[in-house]
């Protein structure tokens, strides 16, 4: 089996997953803490060398204060988790914003924890502007220099996307990253997440023809 060497997750129906259990909204977040722990023990068991999870988005700021409070504790929880595993560990997003937790500056530069060996990106605050923002129309001829001047530069093109929830759309997760990435969607909510979700993305993935467009 190809085993991709990047995943990107994308944990999606947290809110939905909350509604139909009879618990307010901002509940579900907590319930994605445990998933996201067992699927970087899957992948690093299987070998994946990167994995980057969609935190939380500039425009995520927008929801009620409750929820914004609820996301962002669920993130700085799931990065203490990750911290206590065998990862080299980077949290990226805009960190002059006063959305963006204290808590995190810590991890805005790429640290080893344990033995190291697994590259994980945690997009906190992110949003693909303020990613892009260093560029412009002089230098967009460079593609290694477009790279270069991306806030997300330590950042590797990413081969597969999983998205739990349903919904077809990337939401700004790493454009640059994800031009070429095959994209597999999982119709359930993040929180109930099953180990086969994650088996049945990679042996779909094992199908694709990946040229990259050549």
């Amino acid at each position: 089996m190809r085993i991709p060497k990047h995943i990107g997750i994308i944990p999606d129906g947290n809110r939905r997953w909350s509604i139909n259990n009879g618990l307010s909204k901002e509940t579900g977040y907590t319930y994605g803490l445990d998933p996201g722990l067992i699927l970087f023990n899957l992948c690093r068991k299987i070998g994946i060398k990167e994995i980057t999870y969609y935190g939380f988005t500039t425009d995520n700021a927008k929801r009620p204060k409750t929820q914004r409070k609820a996301f962002t504790q669920a993130c700085i929880k799931a990065v203490k988790i990750l911290s206590k595993e065998d990862a080299d560990l980077l949290v990226l997003g805009n960190y002059n914003s006063p959305m963006f937790p204290s808590e995190l500056l810590p991890y805005t530069k790429r640290q080893t924890f344990g033995k190291g060996g697994t590259k994980v990106n945690f997009l906190v605050n992110y949003g693909w502007e303020w990613d892009l923002s260093n560029l412009n129309h002089n230098n967009s001829s460079n593609r290694k220099k477009i790279t270069n001047l991306l806030k997300s530069n330590d950042i590797s093109r990413v081969d597969l996307i999983i998205r739990w929830g349903g919904r077809r759309r990337l939401s700004g997760f790493l454009p640059v990253q994800s031009i070429y990435s095959d994209f597999y969607v999982v119709d359930e909510y993040w929180p109930d997440f099953k180990q086969e979700h994650f088996y049945k993305a990679l042996n779909w993935y094992n199908t694709q023809d990946i040229t990259l467009g050549g």
